[in-house]
């Protein structure tokens, strides 16, 4: 397999994309493409063997509160809205599953988090993950955040995670 991972185009067919997910398959149809080329709310990268698209991530600028992070990195961060990269969509396709597709796509976000931070600030990577991906995310030194408000009523709740930029493999740091 030649994976590469690289920035939607409007020309992908997205068609037979199925994670087995209906809201993650309906958004990357649906809403991807939109949300990047039209409204520039976020951009997508999809891991591509040849032209099949086996996953796909979708990451937008953010900003978290100090008080949602932990103790430790409240001491260390400014008490103000704090620059992070919202990795807000992640999937793989489920024939390409169990592949490592889905770690790819993450060490891809690390690598956008680590440039954003050089460019224009960032403290980290966030995402709202789905209790099934809890162990995934843990696995790479995400943390819980502390919530103050807010209810998806009849949908499963999302927890907020945080990977501060400094804990995010890298020159000198260990690899994933």
């Amino acid at each position: 397999m030649a994976l590469l991972i690289r920035a939607l185009v409007p020309e992908d067919d997205r068609s037979a994309f199925r994670s087995g997910n209906i809201d993650l398959d309906r958004f990357f149809r649906r809403f991807a493409g939109q949300n990047q080329f039209r409204h520039y709310v976020g951009v997508t990268y999809v891991a591509v063997d040849g032209d099949s698209i086996l996953g796909f991530v979708t990451v937008a600028a953010a900003s978290i509160e100090l008080a949602s992070v932990s103790p430790a990195a409240r001491k260390r961060l400014p008490a103000y809205p704090l620059p992070v990269l919202r990795l807000a969509r992640l999937a793989v396709d489920e024939e390409a599953k169990g592949q490592g597709i889905g770690s790819a796509l993450l060490r891809h976000s690390f690598l956008l988090a680590r440039e954003m931070a050089g460019r224009l600030g960032c403290v980290g990577v966030v995402v709202d993950a789905k209790e099934d991906a809890l162990p995934f995310y843990e696995r790479y030194g995400f943390e819980a955040l502390d919530v103050e408000a807010g209810q998806l009523g009849d949908r499963p709740e999302p927890t907020p995670m945080f990977l501060e930029i400094g804990a995010i493999p890298g020159p000198g740091r260990p690899k994933l």
